[in-house]
């Protein structure tokens, strides 16, 4: 096969920094993520590891449902193609992954009718670019991958596209305004564009010169975010849709031009997958801040980040997953073939626990995470977020918490809604101001999190807490943020405190002075709650029991109110309830809440103490 040299690096596609690196050989296709040859390490992984072989074969025998499905059609669903874009980036991912690994023409022959019936679309919706930009990725890989078994006619039509509906309406100035954004847009469409770019190179060589260049400069600005420690502003979702695509370009990248242009040692951005492998509870859920969802998933940048940093720890979540069955969400995941390619070389046995049980992050959205054990399914785990409502998809959330305990969760984040089921609707969602239609949202505003409300009034959007102090000692792990910023005027000082004491309770402190302002303390819950004589609180899900005491400088009273929607666009909350009190904050009140499972509830429990006493340091 004829060799293309990357003149492209000295005139060209793939230069970034200054002074330019050595020109390097650009690969034949196959060139993205998995070289030609390659095939042969992941044989060899899926039969010697037990767990990749289930893995490749729900992705073959998912392959083999595709066959019967009719070819995908440009259905709009609101303002998005999205949804067609990503189905169409899992079936080509799936399929040419099955043809490559298989041999099996008929994944070949399914690929091209899906790759030849959306390059045949009028356009790729580019007025929502993330939808271009998936539907180039996926139309990328798959002319890359089957190039040489591709008729020179499919090829000529599907390159057509990628240039045509993908890289030029990037070029347009009505559409490309996500070239300056600092969130997940930018990742997602400069990986897509930078797919495109590569896969035409030899057909486009000036255009993709240009998007290549673009691309690596752009993506620095959200890479900006992760600084210092890894926390991704967006939350536990929007870190596998951002950072899965910026590790997709920046793999891609180091395949083909044998460089990622120091793409990976920006800082912070290594130290993520540190952030994301605390994200996940004992239960197995996720600390849902945010427009998050509830449920954990498999997360195939994980693998990446492991491999680059030689620590298989870090999959120790993915281990879970990959131990039990797969699940249905699994095999919807449109980048799960990208587990084994990146994977392949760390068997499951190597991916040990973790040895720090704590992880905390500075960042826009800063958040800290503790658990007693990563071995024990009933360990308890608390996580602790800060920040502020106005960071990108960001909530009125500042200051609220998840706990673990016995293996189920009792204090839970409700999430994301569905985006549509609300622009339908025609609200104002994206407003972050401090009177937007967003904050009416009963999902997005404080009032339905587990974080304090004042005089009923919502959190300051412009607000903004950090955290003041962290503690690993495994006797008592612990994190302070302070709140104030966010309930400005109405209160003078908010401070708020979590820690796991002894590894038998979790305990939430809030240290408050003001002026009469009534406060509201709020617990959402899925657990049911019994209110005792004594103040107590207990809480019964699945057979489980964790009892809830106050300490507090005066008699408060338990309430409880419901997660019922308030307006007809709020998304139903069933099996779930908020649980709370509130009282007047004077010039100082000290409100201490201690989470305690059953088999504890008879152990010493040492007092926890005013926050100024809580130790610091890891």
């Amino acid at each position: 096969m004829k060799k293309i040299f990357v003149a492209l690096l000295l005139s060209g596609a793939c230069r970034a920094q200054t002074p330019p690196p050595p020109a390097v050989q650009l690969p034949p296709h196959p060139r993205l993520l998995l070289l030609a040859g390659e095939e042969n390490e992941l044989k060899r992984a899926i039969a010697a590891e037990p767990a990749y072989g289930r893995l490749h074969a729900g992705i073959v025998q998912t392959s083999d449902t595709l066959l019967r499905k009719p070819v995908l059609q440009r259905i709009q669903t609101g303002r998005r193609l999205l949804s067609v874009s990503r189905e169409a980036l899992r079936r080509v991912f799936f399929l040419a992954y099955a043809y490559r690994i298989t041999g099996h023409e008929k994944y070949l022959k399914r690929a091209e009718q899906e790759l030849l019936a959306v390059a045949a679309f009028s356009d790729w919706n580019p007025t929502h670019f993330l939808d271009v930009a998936e539907m180039t990725l996926a139309v990328a890989l798959g002319y890359d991958w089957l190039y040489a078994a591709l008729p020179a006619a499919s090829r000529n039509a599907i390159e057509q596209a990628i240039v045509g509906k993908g890289l030029k309406p990037s070029l347009d100035t009505r559409y490309n305004g996500w070239l300056r954004a600092s969130h997940n847009w930018n990742q997602v469409c400069n990986a897509g564009m930078a797919f495109g770019a590569l896969a035409v190179e030899e057909t486009a060589p000036e255009l993709s010169r240009t998007v290549l260049n673009r691309a690596i400069e752009s993506i620095k600005l959200p890479m900006h975010n992760y600084q210092p420690d890894g926390a991704y502003p967006e939350g536990y979702s929007y870190w596998g849709y951002g950072t899965g695509f910026n590790v997709l370009l920046i793999a891609a990248l180091e395949k083909a031009c044998g460089t990622d242009f120091g793409l990976s040692q920006q800082p912070g951005f290594l130290k993520t997958a540190g952030y994301m492998l605390h994200m996940t509870g004992p239960t197995g859920r996720s600390f849902n801040y945010s427009d998050a969802g509830t449920a954990a998933e498999l997360q195939p940048a994980m693998f990446w980040f492991a491999q680059k940093t030689k620590d298989a720890s870090l999959l120790w979540a993915e281990r879970q997953r990959l131990e039990g069955t797969l699940l249905r969400q699994d095999l919807n995941n449109r980048l799960l073939p990208a587990v084994l390619l990146w994977g392949s070389g760390i068997g499951l046995s190597q991916m040990a626990a973790p040895r720090l049980t704590g992880w905390s992050g500075d960042g826009k959205n800063p958040v800290a995470l503790l658990r007693s054990s990563f071995t024990d399914p009933n360990a308890l785990f608390v996580g602790l977020k800060s920040g502020s409502p106005s960071v990108s998809h960001g909530h009125m959330d500042v200051g609220s918490f998840v706990v673990d305990a016995e293996g189920e969760r009792w204090a839970m984040d409700l999430g994301m809604q569905n985006y549509e089921s609300l622009e339908s609707q025609r609200l104002d969602l994206w407003n972050m101001s401090q009177h937007s239609q967003r904050w009416e949202i009963f999902r997005y505003n404080n009032l339905a999190h587990n974080t304090l409300t004042a005089n009923g009034q919502l959190q300051n959007v412009q607000g903004r807490a950090v955290l003041s102090g962290i503690s690993l000692q495994k006797d008592f792990m612990a994190a302070q943020t302070d709140l104030t910023p966010l309930y400005t005027p109405l209160l003078k000082t908010a401070r708020r405190g979590v820690a796991i004491v002894n590894a038998q309770e979790v305990v939430v402190r809030d240290e408050l002075s003001g002026n009469g302002a009534t406060v509201r303390w709020t617990l959402v819950t899925p657990a049911q709650p019994t209110f005792n004589a004594d103040g107590s609180v207990t809480l019964r899900q699945h057979g489980k029991t964790l009892h809830v005491l106050i300490e507090a400088p005066q008699r408060v009273q338990w309430q409880a109110w419901p997660t019922t929607p308030l307006q007809p666009y709020d998304a139903p909350n069933p099996g779930t309830t908020r649980i709370g009190f509130e009282w007047p904050a004077g010039a100082a009140t000290d409100v201490q809440v201690r989470f305690i499972p059953e088999k504890n509830l008879s152990k010493p429990r040492p007092a926890a103490g005013p926050l100024s006493t809580w130790p610091q340091g890891r």
